[in-house]
């Protein structure tokens, strides 16, 4: 006689293995949480193909080695990998950080390895995998662990709040509402003025967010999302505001970002995943010379490293989501699993994957374990095949969840303590040095050798942990890395 499981039954085995209740969370948060999550970050669908997919390398070819671009096949694999990934790192990690695809990281790829001369995109993704397969070592041999350890709980905090303010900007700036001039900096919207519907779109659902939180209702800022959402197609269907760019290349400052958000389009296509395993693992070491390989794996390693330090920390902090010790549970499956997500990238030919500082989104909206991973892996897996999806949702529409969550990770900044100036003005370099240099690993480097060295220079040497000498060396290797490669004659 065989006896099968109750649904009650399989729903606790489910909530003991992620630690669903322990985390003061239920079924129904986490799945709310991962949709957030991946409605939040459905962009890089988008944009990771206009990055890495619509860039020659030094031979003149693009990703997949053909003579034209293939940006439909760059998006497959990247909604491929990012699903795979960010379902591993909530099943092993048990932790609501979905991955993909380092925007920064892949920005780096394109402008600065593919463009080494002799350089292809085969040999750089190959250098992908290399960087993931160190990285693993590093984890598997407890050295990454003991840094993370070393690093004073204030820096950590600082490093929340820097990332705060970071994803903040970015929010504002994807939405248009923040605007790069070209010579006097940033500015507000176009010319110094607010107009046009998307900037509205933006505003009413950074404002109705607003509202939604502070009267505390439950899944703001699913419901913000998917609200300007359907405004956005509404006023695009009547008004037609039409993409930045048009066809022709005509520009309409006031136009649409990123996508345009309407329902024309063919909703189901066959997936074209011929990039997978396009990576050639040695050819940069016969192309550009070990030297240059070898930095741009340090620069990419390092980069890489702390950019999950960041984001682990951001997202923990955001939830809460803290052991009886203070400590991160299960952060070296967590480290583990972006390691392996690092490679994943690689031999998916999607750059570098790691940890997403927007699954802060879905933590917001109640994600706390990695069942919410394993929504939003899902949901990255159907657009496979449903890539029109991800399109239909304007960028102006989910940034307004990017500005909310920097807002609550700002919060963060009281557990700095500003009397002790040993540790605040490092925190402060940390803190700003993220949105004003466009980088959570410039920030995290600026405030660890700030800390080094007034801790030497006030004699206080010893109080410092040797691994952060260490890091506090190779940040500042990191920074004069490009001057180096240039006298080596490599760039």
């Amino acid at each position: 006689m065989s006896v099968q499981s109750s649904p009650r039954t399989q729903l606790g085995v489910l909530d003991r293995y992620f630690h669903i209740s322990e985390r003061g969370s239920t079924i129904g948060r986490e799945v709310r949480g991962g949709l957030a999550t991946f409605l939040a970050m459905s962009y890089i669908i988008v944009l990771n193909p206009l990055i890495i997919g619509a860039a020659a390398d030094s031979t003149g070819h693009y990703l997949g080695g053909g003579t034209e671009p293939n940006l439909p096949a760059v998006a497959a694999a990247t909604s491929l990998i990012s699903g795979v990934l960010t379902i591993l790192m909530g099943v092993i990690g048990k932790f609501p950080m979905a991955v993909s695809s380092s925007l920064g990281l892949s920005a780096f790829i394109t402008y600065g390895i593919v463009v080494l001369p002799g350089m292809t995109w085969a040999d750089a993704m190959g250098l992908v995998v290399i960087e993931g397969f160190i990285l693993l070592i590093l984890v598997l041999t407890g050295f990454r662990s003991a840094i993370f350890n070393a690093v004073p709980s204030p820096l950590k905090t600082a490093i929340s709040v820097g990332i705060g303010l970071f994803i903040a900007l970015i929010g504002m700036m994807n939405a248009g509402f923040i605007q790069n001039s070209g010579g006097v900096g940033l500015e507000l919207g176009v010319g110094g003025f607010l107009f046009g519907w998307p900037l509205l779109i933006f505003l009413v659902a950074l404002f109705a967010l607003f509202a939604m939180w502070a009267a505390k209702v439950r899944g703001a800022i699913l419901y913000s999302i998917i609200g300007a959402s359907v405004l956005a197609i509404t006023v695009e269907s009547i008004f037609r505001v039409g993409p930045q760019t048009g066809p022709d290349g005509e520009e309409n400052p006031f136009g649409w970002g990123l996508s345009v958000p309407t329902l024309d389009q063919d909703w189901f296509t066959l997936p074209d995943l011929s990039l997978l395993g396009e990576f050639s693992l040695l050819g940069s070491w016969q192309n550009i010379g070990i030297i240059a390989a070898s930095l741009a794996i340090f620069t990419l390693l390092l980069a890489n490293f702390f950019d999950l330090l960041g984001t682990m920390v951001g997202v923990s902090n955001a939830g809460g989501i803290k052991d009886e010790k203070g400590d991160i549970p299960y952060s070296r499956r967590i480290m583990v699993s972006d390691a392996i997500g690092t490679m994943g990238g690689g031999l998916g030919s999607t750059s570098v994957n790691s940890g997403f500082i927007e699954s802060t989104v879905g933590v917001g909206d109640g994600a706390r374990t990695g069942l919410a991973n394993v929504v939003t892996g899902l949901l990255f897996l159907a657009t496979i095949v449903l890539a029109p999806l991800a399109a239909v949702i304007p960028t102006e529409a989910a940034s307004a969840t990017l500005v909310l969550v920097g807002f609550l990770m700002m919060q963060q900044i009281t557990r700095i303590d500003w009397t002790d100036v040993e540790i605040a003005i490092p925190a402060f370099m940390t803190v700003v040095m993220m949105p004003f240099s466009y980088s959570i690993t410039n920030g995290i480097g600026a405030g660890f050798i700030t800390f080094v060295v007034i801790k030497v220079l006030r004699g206080k040497a010893r109080a410092v942990h040797p691994l952060m000498y260490v890091t506090a060396v190779l940040f500042v290797l990191y920074f004069v890395s490009g001057p180096i490669q240039e006298a080596l004659g490599v760039s």
